[in-house]
């Protein structure tokens, strides 16, 4: 059950990486229900680690990730995303041979109820229109902002607390970016969505966040406001190139 009491998400001194490599070097930070928090950095800073880790397909070498209070350090990947976790990963990646609804109703694996993945799918397509009208058409033969909504909407069947989005922005067009994020401010504002995206396009992710974490060489090395961060020129020069 959710505790109120505590921040939905809270690291403390979280350390992680790939072989013997350590990527993420004690990093504290949290997201209070109902935020929209960005975390932004430099290529290699070890942002999509970051949320590896987080969802449970890394390891936590040490710290604790607290889900709502609950210490969740050691919890599965789906117990994770049964608790109200969601990931949509980099790349806007969904099964290119299976029909747009056919990628949604996936994302409700967890969900037992019929009538309560029909209502997420009702949803969904309330959300993104476009995927309404293209139901029946294979996920592969759509364009790359399309195929980003389909991902973003096959994470929302699973009706998450915490949404955790990787780069949503990445090779698409500028007009298709304000769409997304502005949609991404939709889900937080309208269905009380908690929102932790991690993106290099901080132009576009810093006009719908409340606050911005900077990840350099795998630490985080100070929080802001998005408006300080994006005026303060030797900030931007020095940890976002």
């Amino acid at each position: 059950m959710e505790n109120s009491d505590y921040p939905l998400l809270s690291v403390d001194n979280l350390s992680s990486g790939y072989s013997k490599k350590t990527v993420l070097k004690d990093i504290s930070f949290h997201v209070d229900a109902g935020e929209r928090v960005a975390i932004v950095g430099r290529n290699g800073a070890g942002k999509s680690t970051l949320l590896m880790a987080l969802i449970g397909a890394m390891k936590a070498w040490s710290g604790k990730i607290l889900y709502s209070g609950r210490d969740a350090t050691v919890w599965s990947a789906p117990e994770r995303v049964r608790s109200g976790m969601a990931l949509v990963p980099q790349g806007g990646r969904v099964f290119a041979n299976l029909m747009v609804q056919e990628n949604l109703e996936l994302g409700a694996y967890i969900m037992q109820d019929p009538k309560a993945v029909a209502a997420a799918l009702e949803l969904v397509y309330e959300t993104f229109p476009i995927l309404k009208s293209r139901a029946t058409q294979d996920a592969g033969t759509m364009s790359g902002g399309e195929r980003q909504m389909l991902a973003i909407g096959r994470a929302m069947m699973c009706q998450p607390k915490l949404l955790m989005l990787d780069e949503p922005s990445l090779g698409l067009a500028p007009v298709v970016v304000k769409e997304l994020m502005d949609k991404i401010y939709e889900l937080s504002a309208t269905l009380k969505m908690t929102i932790l995206i991690v993106e290099q396009n901080v132009r576009a992710a810093f006009k719908i966040v409340d606050r911005v974490y900077v990840l350099k060489l795998g630490k985080i090395v100070f929080e802001e406001k998005p408006e300080t961060l994006y005026h303060d020129e030797r900030l931007r020069k020095a940890y976002l190139g």
